[in-house]
């Protein structure tokens, strides 16, 4: 008995300082973020469902700037300009329009991928690998509430840099979410108007507007 309850204080100090480590380096992050005028990162992003045999690959860009932020991805750009959100396909000539309301704002979206992990979630540290000669470490993130559709996320981040190198997403369903950086600037000269939607010019090209 005096064995086994020496096992689980060294299994619980093990964890608490696995938990401990991962909330720091995370901070770290979370900080070098934040120092930035703006970010633009070039990514490849995968979606794979073995069960339903699905495995797609696509490259996307974004630039992020506070809580703005311009996604190409699939064809469709996405501008958000911190209230609205305009989502302009080409191939249809058609723009979406729609208001920005955080707390119906459950997914990782562009605005936060780079900060969803700081509530919302347990973490502690995981495997680590050498990328190139990077030092990739993980962190292992679990859902506090128990009803979330997400089961885990794992999250590497170069040790030396503190960038996000990679975010692997699990949903209960079995589907997993993969995008890994490619490239990541920070401070670019970005012009005034990157996260200006233009209706007129749109109106003009022929666009419909579709207002929600």
């Amino acid at each position: 008995m005096k064995k086994l309850s020496i096992i689980l204080i060294a299994l619980f100090i093990t964890t608490f300082t696995q938990a401990q480590d991962a909330k720091s380096l995370l901070k770290e992050v979370s900080e070098k973020v934040k120092s930035y005028d703006n970010i633009a990162i070039d990514f490849k992003y995968n979606l794979n469902n073995s069960k339903e045999n699905v495995n797609q690959d696509t490259r996307g860009d974004v630039t992020l700037q506070g809580d703005k932020y311009v996604l190409n991805m699939l064809g469709t750009t996405r501008i958000f300009d911190g209230k609205k959100i305009y989502t302009i396909v080409p191939e249809d000539e058609e723009v979406t329009i729609s208001s920005y309301n955080p707390k119906d704002d459950k997914e990782i979206t562009p605005s936060k991928m780079l900060t969803f992990y700081e509530n919302g979630y347990n973490y502690k540290m995981d495997i680590v690998q050498n990328v190139k000669g990077r030092k990739i470490q993980y962190v292992k993130l679990m859902p506090i509430d128990s009803n979330a559709e997400i089961k885990n996320i794992l999250l590497g981040i170069d040790v030396q840099t503190k960038h996000i190198y990679k975010l692997i997403q699990t949903d209960k369903q079995g589907t997993k979410y993969t995008l890994t950086v490619n490239s990541f600037k920070t401070n670019l000269p970005v012009s005034k108007t990157l996260f200006t939607f233009d209706e007129a010019k749109y109106k003009k090209d022929g666009y419909y507007i579709n207002n929600l």
